[in-house]
């Protein structure tokens, strides 16, 4: 179905106290509680926020996700929510990126944060020229025609656009939508080393870019001369910036059975033999007893689970099961060996998910010594007022007794 924004008139729309004040600070999230009534909007409404006293607040639009009702858009009263200011902050993401597309050795970045680059909602990732556009919510996925022609005024030079739409009423998951349809897969470099990508298929295109720092971590100051296990491990990333570090051999385990074929593929691609390497469909708690069971030892661990996943045989939380998996993999870890523990849980913070961690340390009696910490890498614009578009939480550790 079409999605026109057209012909639709802004409302007001009040807001509590202190949710205007909250807005005032820069705060883009909209909550259900911050309204006096939202009966009178609906899902893509534009609206004009207002206080008790019927002062301006902010402009926004009205778009249910797990964690907001909608999102503010400027906080000022003359803006237009028109394709001029849908360019315009594309033109600014755009300029504030400059340093990465001059990067011959990284083709593959986070174009377009949400509401990091001052729109909530939407996410723009670049692939060596394609775009890849995902859709959190139907309201905003209502003003796709409008937002897309104002990206093609911004960014003239793509090659091709895809988008995934990541709300429950989505009718699909992913489409190519113009320009040049890319190679399937298609190959990009990150930090040298070659990946392939596959950007018309489902929500995920077979690499995490929020964890570009953390490989090129691993390839250039962990991997050498190690043993790697990389749990939950996808299509391989991280174990092959560890090979292509010096790795003496990684692990690989995840439950997908497409897993082993992906990660084989992205060894090929950089000249390395997968035989060297293992690469096992299994659940990731089993093959930990399996582990124990024969005494392995790995002198790198890579813990960067789903933040909720389900198998046949158990649920996995963040929240609630992290501690058990760092417990798990201590277990296994090598003298001076070193633990990447990770999440991507927005509702997580950094010090509950330091807590999560270093609980299970000490309920082993094990000493480990924090040697590095990631957040988001620079591409992943966030906004000073919204501490939840911090996702990412990443800790190095060194094991020391």
């Amino acid at each position: 179905m079409k999605k026109k924004s057209k012909g639709r008139i802004m409302k007001n729309l009040q807001v509590k106290k202190l949710a205007a004040s909250r807005i005032q600070k820069g705060y883009p999230a909209l909550e259900d509680y911050d309204f006096k009534d939202k009966d009178q909007v609906v899902e893509g409404d534009f609206v004009r926020l207002v206080d008790s006293s019927r002062k301006f607040v902010g402009l926004g639009y009205i778009g249910d996700e797990k964690k907001t009702a909608g999102w503010v858009l400027s906080l000022d009263d003359t803006d237009k929510l028109d394709i001029s200011f849908f360019d315009r902050q594309f033109r600014i993401a755009r300029k504030k990126r400059t340093p990465f597309y001059a990067d011959k050795l990284t083709t593959a970045f986070r174009f377009f944060n949400g509401e990091g680059d001052g729109i909530g909602g939407i996410t723009v990732d670049y692939y060596d020229g394609y775009y890849v556009f995902t859709w959190y919510s139907e309201g905003i996925y209502q003003h796709r025609d409008m937002i897309l022609d104002a990206f093609r005024m911004a960014v003239p030079d793509y090659k091709g656009i895809y988008e995934k739409l990541r709300y429950p009423s989505a009718s699909f998951k992913s489409k190519f939508v113009d320009g040049k349809q890319a190679d399937e897969p298609m190959t990009i470099l990150e930090n040298g080393i070659r990946y392939n990508v596959y950007l018309d298929e489902g929500w995920m295109t077979g690499i995490f870019l929020d964890q570009r720092n953390v490989r090129r971590k691993i390839m250039e100051d962990l991997g050498m001369g190690r043993k790697v296990l990389n749990a939950f491990s996808y299509t391989g990333a991280f174990s092959v910036a560890a090979a292509m570090g010096g790795a003496s051999k990684t692990v690989n385990v995840d439950v997908a059975n497409r897993s082993k074929g992906r990660t084989r593929e992205q060894f090929e691609l950089n000249g390395l033999n997968p035989d060297d390497h293992e690469i096992r469909v299994m659940d990731v708690f089993d093959y930990f007893d399996y582990a124990k069971k024969h005494q392995l030892r790995f002198d790198l661990i890579v813990l960067d689970p789903p933040t909720f996943a389900r198998t046949k045989k158990r649920t996995f939380s963040v929240d609630k099961d992290y501690s058990e998996l760092v417990k798990d993999a201590v277990e296994v870890l090598a003298q001076n060996g070193v633990l990447i523990t990770s999440t991507n849980a927005w509702s997580v913070s950094r010090d509950d998910f330091f807590e999560m961690v270093n609980d299970a340390l000490e309920e082993l009696q094990v000493d480990a010594y924090l040697m590095d910490e990631h957040d988001l890498p620079d591409d992943f614009a966030v906004s000073r007022a919204y501490p939840e578009g911090h996702y990412l939480k990443v800790f190095v550790l060194e094991r020391t007794n």
